[in-house]
């Protein structure tokens, strides 16, 4: 499998065994873990996956989860620095007629950039994007 970007929802599913997605989440992780491919995501995606768990009184699992992210061979950490920032700003003025979020218009530029067709999300607005989603 090509390069994939990882969007903060599938973690949610996959880690929150209370989530509508988490079954799916699951079957699919466990189908990607046997070829695993190398996953881009960037520090906004990071920040709202530890807030996530952190706000939810669960610090432990926050820590322990952006520490696995941080350490995964697997995964590549894109910083989103001044120049990214601004051409997400960009983009979320330019589709008014959206609800992405800030965080999902940086995802897009990043997956424009590394030539990325696929996200590991549930998150629909990939789609209307125009990438694939999975599962």
């Amino acid at each position: 499998m090509k390069t994939v970007l990882l969007d903060t929802g599938y973690v949610i599913a996959l880690e929150l065994a209370s989530d509508q997605n988490h079954r799916a989440a699951l079957k699919h992780w466990r189908s990607l873990t046997k070829s695993l491919p190398l996953i881009v995501t960037t520090s906004y995606v990071f920040d709202e996956i530890v807030t996530f768990f952190n706000s939810r009184r669960q610090h432990a699992k926050a820590v322990e989860i952006g520490s696995r992210l941080l350490s995964s061979p697997s995964i590549r950490l894109v910083h989103v620095g001044e120049d990214l920032f601004q051409q997400g700003w960009s983009y979320f003025q330019k589709h008014k007629d959206k609800e992405y979020s800030l965080t999902d218009c940086i995802s897009f530029l990043v997956m424009k950039e590394f030539g990325l067709e696929t996200a590991l999300t549930f998150d629909r607005h990939f789609v209307q994007a125009g990438f694939k989603k999975l599962p």
